[in-house]
């Protein structure tokens, strides 16, 4: 009876040792199967941005080649621009899914993706040299008798975010008990009349207007974020005097494009031009 009891009680545990192999089993290939439907993804998401940057590239030396030739041309490249940045997002996220799914096996292979080769950082960046401080002993030893060999170099890239501030100009008087006047040095000298904004201020809402086709609309709601409030009228405001007190310096650009012997422009505002010079004739 106590043999019965014992054998029945083995194959009972032979049976479970089975059964959570065959889950373990189970669960491998399935883990397995997640890590190379991962793999698979992301290796596709990177076709997608390669080939799409390699189209974006074709597309900006024809524009080399031939010039812009129409407004619809600009923004289909605008566009491309546009979706590669959300490809190669897309696969940056797609190859670190992948990481971690292999990561739970060792039979699969995490997908590595090609990036292109990073440029060095330009040499006119300032440089600050952070030195971590070295060990006074041998780690392995404890010998004080440390020599140096060389040093490992990382660079690593990053920004210091724009900093708000108020000038405050202080102009002291004074008084004169000989000739009983006072006396106090000149107003500094602003950009615009009766102005409030620096020429750092201004040149940055100038040139994200026209550099960076910014609306004014947009610069006064990301300005507000930064805890400044500079309403559009107020940024219309500041353009307007600016764009009357550069009309010198625009007149002079204006007499030296007009003085080549030929000048380029696009064809489809040329188009409109030339009919409505046809049209006065």
């Amino acid at each position: 009876m106590i043999l019965a009891e014992r054998a029945a009680r083995l194959q009972a545990e032979a049976a479970a040792r089975k059964a959570q192999a065959a889950a373990t089993s189970a669960q491998a290939e399935a883990t397995s199967a997640k890590a190379e439907a991962a793999n698979a993804i992301a290796d596709l998401s990177n076709t997608e941005a390669l080939i799409h940057r390699l189209k974006l590239e074709i597309e900006k030396l024809r524009r080399q080649l031939y010039g812009g030739r129409s407004e619809r041309k600009a923004r289909l490249l605008e566009q491309m621009e546009l979706e590669l940045e959300e490809l190669e997002a897309a696969a940056t996220e797609d190859g670190l899914a992948a990481e971690k799914a292999a990561a739970r096996t060792q039979t699969i292979q995490s997908f590595q993706r090609k990036r292109p080769s990073r440029k060095p950082f330009p040499d006119h960046l300032p440089r600050e040299r952070i030195v971590i401080p070295a060990p006074e002993s041998c780690p392995c030893c404890g010998s004080l008798r440390l020599s140096k060999l060389g040093e490992d170099i990382t660079e690593t890239l990053d920004v210091i975010p724009r900093q708000w501030k108020v000038i405050q100009t202080v102009r002291e008087r004074f008084s004169c008990p000989d000739c009983e006047r006072i006396t106090q040095p000149p107003a500094p000298f602003h950009v615009t009349p009766r102005g409030f904004a620096g020429p750092n201020l201004l040149a940055m809402i100038l040139f994200e207007k026209f550099g960076q086709h910014q609306p004014l609309n947009r610069q006064s709601e990301r300005y507000a974020r930064e805890g400044i409030d500079l309403s559009l009228s107020t940024l219309a405001d500041q353009v307007g005097v600016c764009a009357a007190g550069l009309q010198p310096l625009d007149q002079l650009i204006e007499r030296h494009v007009l003085s080549a012997e030929r000048l380029h422009a696009d064809d489809s505002v040329l188009q409109k031009h030339t009919k409505r010079m046809i049209e006065m004739i």
